[in-house]
């Protein structure tokens, strides 16, 4: 009876715990969106793709051209030099396809300039949320643009503004609708620090 009383009692404090905890959500794809340096660094990966792209596009070309040029020319050449003809553009058309892997391939050269230009904001970006969090005792955060599927968000928990508020970013720019119930306060710009945002509901009853 006693053992039972104890379970009874530690469920009851450990739902009376859960209930005073606080949640709220943030929406990565929204804040990202209204932060200036990650256009830019998007700009400048989408010019290197392009630019990338073209290099080896024309490559390919070049294979393309010299495989006509030697079906035209084939049937008089020697044995021999049909052969070389031939592994000449196999090795280049190999050339062409490990250019491509280095440059959009997995952990390629896009990749990594993708890291080094994005991984800096998301850093900025986790550090405002954790900030959040600790100031407004946020039991947890989730992501509305990860892969966390939410069937339903009442807008008033939404605290990507907060976080935007915390990075600098400025209010009157802002691309969408500014989330209902963000605070009106704007952070020191130098503060790019933890930003706490899921759920920001209080299951308090």
């Amino acid at each position: 009876m006693k053992k039972l009383i104890l379970t009874i009692m530690a469920v009851v404090f450990t739902v009376a715990m859960l209930q005073a905890q606080k949640f709220a959500y943030v929406d990565t794809q929204y804040i990202l969106d209204n932060i200036p340096e990650f256009s830019e660094a998007q700009a400048q990966l989408d010019e290197l793709s392009v630019v990338w792209q073209k290099e080896i596009e024309s490559k390919f070309a070049d294979i393309d051209k010299m495989y006509k040029d030697y079906q035209a020319q084939a049937i008089l050449l020697p044995e021999d030099m049909k052969k070389k003809k031939e592994q000449e553009i196999v090795d280049r058309e190999k050339d062409a396809k490990s250019l491509q892997r280095t440059r959009f391939g997995k952990d390629g050269d896009l990749f990594k300039k993708r890291q080094e230009l994005v991984k800096p904001i998301q850093e900025r970006i986790y550090n405002a949320i954790q900030e959040i969090a600790n100031n407004n005792n946020y039991a947890v955060i989730f992501d509305k643009g990860g892969s966390l599927t939410m069937m339903y968000a009442n807008p008033k928990y939404d605290i990507s503004d907060d976080v935007l508020d915390n990075l600098g970013a400025n209010l009157n720019n802002r691309k969408g609708k500014t989330k209902p119930g963000s605070s009106s306060t704007s952070p020191d710009p130098g503060a790019a620090k933890p930003a706490g945002g899921i759920e920001s509901r209080e299951t308090k009853k």
